[in-house]
Parts: C-alpha cells; sequence; structure tokens
C-alpha cells in the first residue's frame, strides 16, 4: 500500500508542476495566482511522499516538517488565490489580510523551534505493511498550526460561499464547483487527523482541488452560460435573426423575427414560406450574402437589408446558416426628411438656394441641345408688408408667390426660394410665352378671404448663351435686370441684355481701380460756389470727379451709383473730406471767411464712424469746425433715425454747420423737420421745374422758406439756374444760392481764381 501511494503522490506531483509551469505561462489576470497555488500543494504532498517511503526516524521527522510547513504556504496561497479569483480588492481589505498573513507566518516561524523545544510535534514508530513507518505524535504547537490553517481555510471557504450566493445563478457554477471540491478535501483532511490513520489520503484530495482550481481558473468555459448570454442578446438584438440547419430548415428565431413573419417560435415549419413571400431572394447556398429589398411601395414600403452567413464546425463543414435582416425604414425615412429639409425651404417648400443651384447646374450640363433661361423674382416693397401687417402677413405672401409659381410651372421647370423676397426658376426658353407671364403678373393678388391685395412682382431674366459661367453669376444677371425696373409699376418682366452687362463689367473695373485712383488723386474735388443773396461767393460745396487716366473726365453719374451699391463710396466720401479740409487749411487772409460744405451719404454709417472719422480731420488740419459744413439727405434719417439725430447733435455741439440736402426732392418728413439738429434746409429747385402746376409749386415753396426762417434755420436753394429764379428766392427770402446761373461745379484753382477776381471787383466798386 505504501508504494502505492507513492506512485500516487509521484504522479500528483509532477501534474501540478505541469499545471504551476503552464500558469505561469498563461496572461490571464488570476494566472500568477494559480500558479503559486500549484507550486505550494506540492510541498505537502512532498512531505507526505518521504513518509511514506521513509524507514528512518529522521527522514520522516523531516517529511513531516515538509508536511506540515507545505500545509501553511498551502493555506497562504489558496487564500491568496480566493481573493483573485472571486475578485476582492486586497487593498479595501488588507487588515484583514494581515490578520490571516500573520498567523501562517508566526506557525511556520514556530515549526522552526521545535528542535529546540518539542513544543510542536514528536514522532513514533508503527507498522505499515511490515515495516517501520514514523507517524505523527502532536502537542500543543501542532493544535495551534492546525487552528492557523483551518483559519485561513474557512475563511476562504466563506469568500467562496458568498461569492456564489451573490452572483447570478448562471455564474455561481464556477464558484460552486470549486467550493464542494474545498469542502470534500477538507472533509478528508479532518477525517485522516481525527483517524489517525497512517497515511494522508486526503492529500489525493488537495491534488484533485488544486487541478480542478487549474481547469477552471484558466480553461473552464461555460457552454451553459454562453448558450444561454447568446440566446439572449440574439433575442434582444434589433435585427432579425434566423437559424437553418444543414438544410435550410429554420430551427430558431428570435423575438424580432417572429414579429417580422408574424409566427410563433413553436411554428417554426412555415417561416421559410413567409420569408420567401415577402422578399425576393433569401441568399440559400450563399455564404457572406447580403443584399437591399423595397417590400410595398408608396407609405406602405418598407426597406430591408439582408446577411446570410453559413456556421461550420472544426473541420469546415457546414451544419448550418443564420439570415440576419435588419429593418432600415426608419433611418431611410429619417435621411429622406433630412436631404428633404436640407433642399427645401421650410416655408415654402421649394428648393433652396443652394440646392436650385445645384439642380441647375447639373441640368445645363447633362442637356446641352437645350436652351434655358433663368428668372429673379422679387416682391416689391415686401418689407412695408412686414412692417404694416406682421411677419405671419409676410409669411402668408411668400408662401402664396411661391405656390403661384408652382402652379405657373411646368415639370421641366426648377424654381426654388433663393432670398428673403425673391425666387428662382430655371425653365426652357421656348416653355414660356413672355407676353402671358406680364398679363397674369399684373393680376396677381393674394386673398385673406375678405380682402384682395395685389402684389407688384417684378421678374428679371437671363437667357442662358454661356453655359460656362457660374450659376450664381447667371442669377445675378437676371437680378441686374430685375432691378432696371424696381421702380416701375407697370412693367414686370426685364430681359437681361449687353448694356446691362457692360454697366456690370464698368462697374467691376472702376471698383477695382478705385484704390489706385485715390492714391494717386486721380479722384478729385470740385467746388460749386455757394452765393448769398448779394451774389457773393461765401463758400462751396464739394463734389467728386474722376480725372481718369484712360477714360478722360469722368462725371459722377458714371461711377458714383456703382460704389453706392458696393459701399465703396465710404472710401470715396472719407478721401474728398481730406481733401476738403486740406484746402480750407491753405486758405488763409480773407479766404479763412470761406467754407466747404461735404456730403455724407447713407452708407457711410455702415462701415465707419462718421463724426469721430471728420473731427479726427478737423484736428488734423487745424481748421475751425464751422468751415467744414455737414450735408446729409433726407435718406440718411431713414433707418436708425434716433442715433442719426444723437450724432447731428454731436456735431452742432462741437462747432459744425448741419445741412439737410434735397429738401423737397424726396417725402419730406415735417416731423424729421421739427426734431433735426439742423441749421440750414437746402432746396433743390427741381421740385420746381417737375410741378405741373407751378402756382401750386411756388406756393409751397414760399412757405417752405418761411418755415425754414421761422423754425431759425438759413435757407440755400441749389439747382438755380436763370436770373428769374434767383430774383424770385431772393424776394421769398431765400438767403443762400447754388446753381448754374452763378458758376457750375469747377477745379479748386478755377474756383479759387473766380472768388479772386470777384473780391477784386468789389475792391475797385465805388459802393464798396
Amino acid at each position: 500500500m505504501r508504494l502505492i501511494f507513492a506512485i500516487i503522490y509521484s504522479v500528483l506531483i509532477i501534474l501540478l508542476v505541469l499545471c504551476g509551469m503552464i500558469s505561469r505561462r498563461s496572461k490571464r489576470t488570476v494566472a500568477t495566482s494559480v500558479s503559486y497555488l500549484e507550486f505550494s500543494f506540492i510541498v505537502p504532498i512532498v512531505g507526505n511522499l518521504i513518509l511514506v517511503l521513509s524507514q528512518n526516524e529522521l527522514l520522516s521527522t523531516l517529511g513531516s516538517y515538509t508536511y506540515f510547513i507545505g500545509m501553511d504556504l498551502m493555506a497562504f496561497s489558496l487564500f491568496d488565490f480566493t481573493l483573485s479569483y472571486c475578485n476582492i480588492p486586497w487593498r479595501a481589505h488588507r487588515k484583514k489580510c494581515y490578520v490571516i498573513y500573520a498567523i501562517l507566518t508566526l506557525d511556520i516561524i514556530q515549526y522552526f523551534f521545535n528542535p529546540f523545544f518539542g513544543q510542536a510535534f514528536g514522532m513514533e514508530a508503527i507498522t505499515v505493511d511490515g515495516s517501520p513507518y514514523y507517524r505523527l505524535v502532536p502537542y500543543f504547537g501542532q493544535t495551534c498550526h492546525r487552528i492557523a490553517v483551518y483559519f485561513a481555510f474557512f475563511t476562504s471557504l466563506g469568500i467562496f460561499l458568498l461569492k456564489a450566493i451573490r452572483v447570478p445563478r448562471i455564474y455561481a457554477e464556477k464558484y460552486y464547483v470549486i467550493l464542494f471540491t474545498m469542502i470534500f478535501a477538507g472533509f478528508w483532511q479532518s477525517y485522516y487527523i481525527f483517524s489517525r490513520t497512517p497515511i494522508d489520503r486526503s492529500m489525493v484530495a488537495l491534488a484533485v482541488c488544486a487541478l480542478l482550481i487549474f481547469y477552471f481558473s484558466l480553461f473552464y468555459r461555460p457552454f451553459r452560460l454562453l448558450d444561454r448570454m447568446l440566446a439572449n442578446i440574439a433575442s434582444k438584438i434589433p435585427e432579425s435573426v434566423f437559424f437553418f440547419d444543414a438544410n435550410d430548415r429554420c430551427i430558431w428565431i428570435n423575438r424580432n423575427a417572429e414579429k417580422l413573419v408574424e409566427l410563433q417560435s413553436d411554428n417554426l415549419d412555415r417561416v421559410q414560406h413567409r420569408l420567401q413571400a415577402m422578399f425576393d431572394d433569401l441568399g440559400e447556398g450563399e455564404d457572406n450574402w447580403s443584399t437591399k429589398q423595397q417590400v410595398g411601395s408608396g407609405k406602405n414600403a418598407r426597406f430591408y437589408s439582408l446577411e446570410r452567413h453559413f456556421v461550420t464546425d472544426s473541420r469546415s463543414k457546414k451544419i448550418g446558416s443564420f439570415l440576419n435582416i435588419h429593418d432600415h425604414t426608419e433611418d431611410i425615412l429619417n435621411h429622406q426628411r433630412e436631404m428633404y429639409e436640407a433642399t427645401h425651404d421650410k416655408l415654402t417648400g421649394l428648393f433652396t438656394k443652394e440646392h436650385l443651384f445645384n439642380v441647375i447646374k447639373h441640368r445645363i450640363a447633362i442637356d446641352k441641345d437645350t436652351s434655358y433661361s433663368i428668372a429673379y423674382f422679387d416682391i416689391k416693397d415686401f418689407k412695408m408688408v412686414n412692417d404694416i401687417f406682421g411677419n405671419t402677413a409676410g409669411d402668408n405672401v411668400l408662401v402664396r408667390v411661391a405656390n403661384w409659381i408652382k402652379e405657373n410651372s411646368r415639370d421641366n421647370w426648377s424654381y426654388g426660394r433663393i432670398g428673403g423676397d425673391a425666387f428662382g426658376v430655371c425653365f426652357p426658353t421656348d416653355t414660356v410665352r413672355l407676353a402671358i407671364v406680364e398679363d397674369r403678373l399684373s393680376k396677381f393678388v393674394i386673398s385673406n378671404g375678405t380682402i384682395d391685395q395685389h402684389i407688384l412682382l417684378h421678374v428679371g431674366i437671363y437667357h442662358v448663351t454661356d453655359t460656362s459661367i457660374d450659376v450664381s453669376i447667371m442669377f445675378d444677371r437676371a437680378h441686374l435686370a430685375q432691378t432696371s425696373i424696381k421702380n416701375e409699376y407697370n412693367m414686370h418682366i426685364a430681359i437681361y441684355d449687353d448694356k446691362m452687362r457692360d454697366q456690370v463689367l464698368w462697374g467691376q473695373k472702376i471698383s477695382a481701380e478705385l484704390e489706385a485712383a485715390i492714391d494717386q488723386r486721380q479722384i478729385v474735388p470740385y467746388l460749386q460756389p455757394i452765393v448769398d443773396n448779394k451774389g457773393t461767393i461765401i463758400g462751396a460745396e464739394a463734389l467728386v470727379r474722376w480725372l481718369h487716366p484712360k477714360e478722360g473726365f469722368l462725371p459722377p453719374f458714371t461711377f458714383i451709383p456703382t460704389f453706392e451699391k458696393n459701399g465703396m463710396i465710404a472710401d470715396v466720401d472719407l478721401y474728398i473730406w481730406r481733401c476738403a479740409c486740406e484746402i480750407l487749411a491753405s486758405w488763409t487772409g480773407e479766404k479763412e471767411k470761406l467754407f466747404i460744405s461735404v456730403n455724407i451719404s447713407p452708407k457711410d454709417f455702415y462701415f465707419m464712424d462718421v463724426f469721430a472719422e471728420i473731427d479726427k480731420l478737423v484736428n488734423e488740419f487745424k481748421i475751425n469746425p464751422n468751415r467744414l459744413r455737414i450735408e446729409i439727405t433726407e435718406t440718411v434719417m431713414m433707418t436708425d433715425a434716433e442715433s442719426r439725430m444723437a450724432m447731428l447733435k454731436r456735431f452742432r455741439e462741437n462747432g459744425y454747420i448741419v445741412e439737410m440736402d434735397d429738401f423737397g426732392s424726396g417725402y419730406s418728413s415735417l416731423n424729421q423737420l421739427k426734431d433735426m439738429p439742423l441749421d440750414v434746409l437746402k432746396i433743390d429747385m427741381k421740385f420746381l421745374s417737375k410741378a405741373e402746376d407751378n402756382m401750386k409749386a411756388e406756393t409751397i415753396l414760399r412757405n417752405v422758406l418761411r418755415l425754414s426762417s421761422d423754425l431759425g434755420l438759413f435757407s440755400l436753394t441749389e439747382g438755380v439756374e436763370t436770373e428769374d429764379q434767383y430774383n424770385m428766392l431772393s424776394q421769398m427770402g431765400c438767403n443762400l444760392f447754388q446753381g448754374y446761373y452763378f458758376a457750375k461745379p469747377m477745379s479748386v484753382n478755377d474756383y479759387e481764381k473766380l472768388w479772386s477776381e470777384q473780391n477784386e471787383s468789389k475792391k475797385h466798386s465805388p459802393w464798396a
């Protein structure tokens, strides 16, 4: 019997050595603890192997020491493995761990004192299998040893038991197997201790426990757990999943698949038939097959993606397949909705500007045999509709115009909203009769149920002759045509022509040359004299002229409108202000009594602080502010009136004289006039020349002059061309005059010469 156990122990030692070495090579987190455990279990078995084979007391005593110290090491490593395997954080329980480590360490130490004090154990000889066998005679130290080992052992058992109870039942399997093995080994070891049998057969149970720990820690795969988890996962995934055997018979479907085919999992025989009725192709017999299919049409359409894959065994033999069907309907509908929202105007439902331009670009590129035209629609005075009737009414107008465009369009037209109240249309030129469109536009009204409101639409049309230019340029040309009639009420359609194109090119040319023209002083101020009621020159208005090196003398109407549109008028005005200050600074002596009026454009306020710029120039050239007069027009006050009023007040507070230019030529507001901080009211004689009833016009002019006087304002009439006009205005009480009757705008030198001649003649006059 001793030989048999010696062989068993030897085999177990070899197995544990192999397990320990394999554990050390494993990359799993628990592998280090397992390797220590395997090697620690070898030590007590080696001690028992020595006891079984030994017939010598000294050698048997050495085997006992190896056995008992090995049991301490085994308890130590078992506790360490338990912490790791059960995911118990050592740091959170380190004080308790230190207690166990200390108890086991002290137990090992006390064995080193046993040869001297004999407090742990002794040896007695008995006969086993006919030969001497030395067995343990326990003393007090041995009892302490057993308490220490059992304490660590039961602590490990308790941790395993709590872990097995607390985890979900399906996870508890790996804990229960090790737990029961440890309990079995513990009972067997206890039986050995109390029965005092000579050979410790419980070592077999301990070794088996170590081997099971090795397997469950490093190689065990809970297939039952995996099967259940995979089944649960497959049941809950959003796709419909169908599993088939090698003969393509359905053997399992998940919940979404049940809903798709409207069958329960206990009626799988009909699954194949339902799928074939729904889809054109199911990919039978194909691996890694996929397709996208639509089921139904219109609002009932559903969109699916199908994938089929083989399932093979370890020899790559097909054992079945699975079909995955994903319903993309919501995604596709959301995508279609997003695409629609990205390409269609939210209010009108027409194409957005960007999408319309892309559609037109594509159409013109692929259909080169068709002649196309671009139309730019704009609603006259749409801002007034919003201001008077509110945004809701404005939106209704936009929707009605959009509907009108759709109703009057053909299938091969493209149209969209390209701005706030602007719409664009691209159409084959030969599909439109402009006379019919003109007639329909003249009759275009919208109704709220009780009131019919005529809406004036102006349309600019560009016939596409150059398909290589950008669509935005095509619309710019159509827009340019539309702006040419924007003030017309009986004309609704204008067609872009070469004259408009030349105007655009001219505008681009002079805009590109402006900076150099200012640097090279091609832009010059011309001065038109301003005289008092005696005809004496007392000042001038600074007017801009361009002495172009190639085009020659350019009057303002050839470039000012362009700069008014693109905002470059601010650069021109700032330059003329500087020139005026230079001229005033150069006038000394008697000329210091002269003043120069400079114009301020409404656009200037968008690009600079007008007061700050002018005041900086006045300070730079050290001139009296009242010599640089500020001319504004009524249109300056049409936007942001409150801040403009404050700015004019600031000018006057700093010594400047403020003039209102062109009073009477537009829609003059007496309400504004009473509030505006002014010094001079400048009246345009065009008011009188355009009047059909001169008597009424003269009456209004007389009263305006009287009103000016009553308000404490000086009056200045410009555009005086005849002696009769001058005499009439003088009799009416006008203070200052300007016009061709006195002098045309002239260069600075000519102005100074004219002033000098007048001044000399006055000196030699007998009335001087």
